[in-house]
């Protein structure tokens, strides 16, 4: 089924009450679209051509202000958790990547169950790449989903890992920040109000002191501290979070803390402006994004260090007021671990292929789908294969790339099929909202969040229609 065309979207604009015709469209007086109009312009957001895209991302943003679902920043929630105004709870935000409409609303179906609200939608500056879908195309499926489910209220969105490379950043220093910076701004304008700046990859062991190791670390997350808060919109404060562990590399421990935020204390001070700093820190403690695959496909146990957890989080709180640590690379782990999150301190844990995992194992995936899969990862992506590694492993860690050439083939399959899938994720949500204890929790984010609406620029093919009625 193809997507709908620009004189299809325009017509159901018209049809739920927006004036085209005016500068700028008006949508205060509109209608709740349909939901099989929410559909199409969902489709349209990640499939269409790109003006029609465009427009259909615009609509779907502006459909949801009127409906009053908001992208929002946890800030003030964190700033509460340092402050102990809540406790016991681990904010699941959770990476969604290329089916990513009919996942999302799976989320908004548990969270109806459970009456929760404190989760989060996030998008990792690799998954734009391999699921070639930009910041605006997921943020418009994330709202979609929201509006087609009933959701009002806050909605989080975060840019994950926002990541320097290394390698790029010791040979030419300006460019590299220049790179990130252009995410940045690209990610703030598709409404990412939640920003993880990671620098853990510059961290230098062989350096003597703590101190030392850390310094570049603190010096760029600082720099990108004050980059961000020049590019805020009015009355919005960006949740940002810094890294001092590398996921799957040493565990973190609280001197590396210490002399982090030590640096980056003295470095943003010195900016001026009393600029807010970060609100979470992210450390290793033992996991590897994605889980440790084995030989046979089967997942290696993990032995979380939930005591470095714990700590970290207590420290992080208490002498630099910050909501408390991030766990990464915990999407795969057994129920009776993720539920230790809570009581343990974590402010937060990201979750991504473990969903991944579900969709493409899925019983009622059709094979034809699942060979697709296969054939492309082994064939465009084999000189990624490690040493030695087996068919199971490099399968298992390398398929998420697929995303790219199937998501067409995953909004044509069956609906039944479509249907038993977004069952089996709406359940994995309802258990990953309970093992985290975020259930009941809408009365809290709507009392500790301040839910601004940003209106989008509007699209080239909108302002066309005003020059026509003009």
């Amino acid at each position: 089924m193809e997507t709908c065309s620009l004189a299809e979207l325009e017509d159901d604009l018209r049809s739920v009450g927006v004036d085209l015709g005016r500068e700028p469209p008006d949508f205060s007086q509109s209608t709740r679209p349909s939901d099989e109009m929410i559909d199409r312009w969902a489709k349209a957001a990640l499939l269409a051509e790109p003006e029609v895209r465009a427009m259909a991302i615009w609509a779907i943003g502006e459909a949801a202000l009127r409906a009053d679902i908001v992208p929002a920043s946890v800030q003030e929630l964190y700033v509460a958790r340092a402050a102990g105004k809540w406790t016991g709870r681990t904010v699941p935000a959770m990476n969604l990547r290329g089916w990513t409409y009919q996942t999302c609303r799976a989320v908004f179906q548990a969270a109806r169950e459970l009456d929760a609200q404190l989760f989060i939608f996030e998008q990792a500056v690799s998954e734009q790449v391999f699921a070639a879908q930009s910041p605006a195309e997921y943020t418009a499926g994330v709202l979609a989903a929201a509006l087609r489910e009933g959701h009002e209220g806050p909605v989080f969105l975060q840019a994950d890992h926002d990541q320097v490379n290394a390698a790029a950043w010791a040979k030419d220093k300006a460019a590299e920040i220049q790179r990130l910076e252009r995410i940045i701004e690209q990610q703030i304008a598709a409404g990412f109000y939640n920003i993880d700046l990671d620098a853990s990859t510059v961290v230098d062991l062989s350096l003597a002191s703590v101190l030392d190791q850390q310094r570049a670390n603190a010096e760029l997350t600082a720099h990108f501290t004050a980059f961000v808060r020049g590019l805020e919109p009015e009355g919005v404060t960006i949740s940002l979070g810094g890294e001092i562990g590398e996921v799957g590399h040493e565990n973190t421990t609280p001197e590396e803390l210490h002399a982090f935020m030590s640096v980056y204390g003295e470095l943003l001070r010195a900016k001026g402006g009393d600029l807010a700093p970060i609100s979470k820190i992210s450390i290793n403690t033992g996991t590897h994004h994605g889980g440790k695959v084995l030989p046979d496909g089967t997942l290696a146990a993990v032995d979380l260090d939930y005591d470095l957890l714990r700590t970290i989080s207590d420290l992080s709180r208490e002498h630099y007021g910050m909501g408390g640590a991030v766990q990464h690379g915990a999407s795969t782990l057994p129920g009776e671990q993720l539920a230790k999150l809570p009581p343990n301190g974590a402010v937060e844990v990201h979750l991504a292929l473990g969903f991944n995992n579900l969709i493409f194992d899925h019983p009622s995936l059709p094979q034809a789908i699942k060979d697709e899969i296969n054939d492309y990862t082994f064939t465009h992506h084999a000189a990624e294969r490690g040493p030695g590694e087996t068919d199971a492993q490099f399968l298992y860690n390398t398929r998420k790339k697929s995303w790219k050439v199937m998501k067409r083939r995953f909004y044509d399959m069956p609906a039944e099929a479509e249907a038993a899938i977004m069952k089996s994720l709406q359940e994995r949500f309802r258990d990953m909202f309970t093992w985290m204890n975020v259930g009941g929790t809408s009365g809290l984010v709507r009392e500790l969040t301040t839910a601004t609406k940003i209106h989008s620029p509007v699209p080239a093919a909108a302002l066309r229609q005003q020059e026509r009625a003009g």
